[in-house]
């Protein structure tokens, strides 16, 4: 007999952490238990579920119950867990309780929808009003269509992070009136810098209405939302904006609630911590995905998981380690990321200013992708963080057509601790119709060299 492996959870990381397990060990026996009725999906993909590009819910679903059935791993729906003890999990399903032993344990809970305490945002049962929604699941993405229709005008995000500015493009696509309404002084404020920021809201701000720097205060509306009064942080002057569709996008709390009573660490972000193994301080159990803190390979310093490319990785290696191999993960992440907003690509690498010390230079550089006596170039601006004494590269951000492949470049510079100075040695490829002849990286490098040399 081999062994029981046990994953809680089958999103992206639990899902992938379950398949590594099987791919390592043929003999062991894995379970997983996942208390929606859907295998694993895309839970970046919901915003586009919203605007109808991707066609329904069945065309997110990644692996299906056929799929591990096929791998042999047996997959639990609508199931659970509601407890852990003794190296037992204890699993509700419908009326049914499931009492499994493990000899290795996956946590890969997930997280929640962090809700703000704006004032009338609940009804009187404690749930949320009318009209008033978060975007976790798919369900959440069906009841927010379901509940748009062909009638409702104007809808308001609150939060103008990476989901909250996708639910928006979701929303114009759908013909609404679109807010956006941002605590903070800029929008996209955990992945780029404030001048790169505002870059981004001078083109997005032709599609859609964004109040920066203010915040909700109160939903009116007796049985569902009709309105919200938003104040200006800046000089305090309040004002009231009509809205049939609010999405909460402020964040998420990561779930650790199983962890904690089985004695996991948490960290001081809220997450589960594990090590370079995704062990946790728990013998014999892991953890993976938006429950954990992951360490940030720059500063050292701890993030909360909320990546899916991070989640797929540490799913990798949990899998493979609980099924007897020998994995590790990279000594931090880099924190690579990337969307498109209104046809417009951003990317960013690598920490933002503000998280840094006064140790870092920037270099930023406004150029084309195309040379520029070539017909058919766009606009790229390109900023790189470097530290002031090592020159090492620290970070970098992109806004512009293929901004995604140029951020990979960058993160490969941050990965192997490379210098502004040996960057710009980088020889690129050039051809009038596809890029310039030095490329808009390296420029941003050299105006930052430049900085570092006028310092010396």
């Amino acid at each position: 007999m081999g062994e029981e492996i046990i994953v809680v959870g089958c999103g992206a990381s639990g899902g992938t952490a379950a398949q590594f397990a099987r791919k390592t060990s043929r003999n062991a026996n894995v379970t997983v238990f996942e208390k929606s009725k859907y295998p694993q999906y895309s839970k970046c993909a919901l915003p586009y579920l919203i605007s109808g590009k991707i066609s329904g819910p069945e065309k997110l679903i990644e692996f299906s119950v056929e799929w591990f059935n096929r791998a042999k791993i047996k997959l639990f729906l609508n199931s659970t867990v509601t407890g852990i003890d003794d190296k037992k999990v204890y699993v509700k399903k419908n009326s049914e309780v499931i009492v499994k032993e493990y000899d290795k344990l996956v946590i890969a809970t997930g997280a929640r929808s962090a809700v703000p305490p704006i004032k009338n945002i609940l009804d009187k049962n404690g749930e949320l009003k009318k009209g008033v929604f978060t975007l976790r699941t798919v369900d959440d993405a069906i009841k927010i269509i379901n509940y748009i229709g062909d009638r409702k005008r104007n809808a308001l995000i609150v939060g103008g992070g990476l989901i909250g500015l996708e639910v928006a493009e979701a929303f114009y696509s759908r013909k609404l009136n679109v807010t956006v309404v941002e605590m903070l002084p800029n929008i996209l404020p955990s992945m780029i810098d404030e001048d790169m920021s505002r870059e981004l809201y001078d083109q997005l701000s032709g599609y859609i209405d964004i109040f920066t720097n203010h915040m909700v205060l109160d939903v009116e509306g007796d049985d569902k939302v009709e309105s919200v009064r938003v104040k200006n942080n800046g000089n305090g002057e309040e004002f009231k904006l009509p809205v049939d569709v609010l999405v909460i996008s402020t964040g998420i709390k990561p779930d650790v609630d199983l962890a904690r009573s089985i004695g996991c660490k948490i960290g001081e972000k809220g997450g589960i911590v594990v090590n370079r193994r995704c062990e946790t301080s728990v013998e014999n159990v892991y953890a993976v995905g938006d429950c954990t803190e992951g360490r940030d390979f720059v500063t050292g310093g701890s993030f909360p998981v909320g990546l899916g490319s991070i989640g797929v990785r540490q799913g990798i290696v949990a899998g493979v380690n609980a099924a007897g191999g020998d994995m590790e993960l990279f000594d931090g992440f880099l924190q690579t990321r990337t969307t498109r907003l209104f046809d417009v690509e951003i990317a960013a690498v690598g920490p933002v200013s503000a998280v840094l010390d006064d140790d870092v230079v920037s270099g930023k550089f406004r150029g084309s992708t195309h040379p520029e006596y070539y017909p058919g170039g766009s606009q790229v601006v390109v900023k790189v963080l470097c530290n002031k004494f090592d020159k090492r590269i620290v970070g970098a951000q992109v806004i512009g057509k293929n901004a995604a492949q140029r951020i990979n470049t960058m993160a490969c510079a941050l990965l192997h601790k490379m210098g502004v100075d040996d960057f710009i040695k980088l020889e690129t490829a050039y051809a009038p119709p596809i890029a310039p002849t030095i490329d808009p990286l390296a420029a941003a490098c050299e105006v930052a060299n430049m900085k570092l040399r006028r310092r010396n």
